[in-house]
């Protein structure tokens, strides 16, 4: 028996993709599958470990836990689209790679959406501020001093080129 399928539209890093899934289909496997973008991993496909982390509209989601269907119409960004236009690093990206938070990496798509939703929101966090904003994600490597450290360096950055644009 073939399962039904269903054609949706999804604009993820602001390029529209479409694909036929099947309605159970879930965002995460349909990023990765469905359209190739493999920067969103997959950890324990319960919610817990944050490392499917993905922004639909702006806000951190867990891409396991969202239908494909029920993200059409959203803007989704995953970790691929958090780079500037010109490819370089985006801040959170940036500050990542200068404060060794990158540890073994798996998780580190999660961290970095939810990142940048939390500077979003908060653009000058504490040291505590930045450890409450982390604290959904799940690093098996146990290094969060760096990016705890990466979170503050991110702000800094994205305070300047929020500087730099004005």
């Amino acid at each position: 028996m073939t399962e039904q399928t269903h054609e949706i539209r999804l604009n993820v890093n602001g390029v529209e993709h479409e694909a036929a899934v099947p309605a159970r289909r879930l965002l995460s496997d349909a990023l990765r599958h469905d359209l190739g973008l493999t920067g969103t991993h997959v950890g324990c496909e319960h919610g817990v470990c944050g490392a499917c982390t993905v922004l639909v509209d702006g806000q951190p989601m867990r891409s396991c836990l969202m239908f494909a269907v029920s993200a059409a119409g959203h803007e989704i960004t995953t970790v691929e689209g958090l780079a500037r236009p010109d490819g370089e690093l985006g801040p959170v990206q940036q500050a990542f790679r200068e404060c060794h938070g990158l540890q073994c990496g798996f998780c580190t798509p999660g961290f970095l959406t939810t990142i940048t939703a939390g500077i979003a929101e908060n653009p000058d966090p504490t040291e505590d501020e930045a450890r409450d904003m982390v604290a959904g994600n799940l690093c098996r490597c146990t290094g969060y001093q760096n990016i705890v450290k990466a979170v503050c360096r991110a702000a800094e950055l994205a305070r300047a080129d929020e500087d730099g644009a004005a």
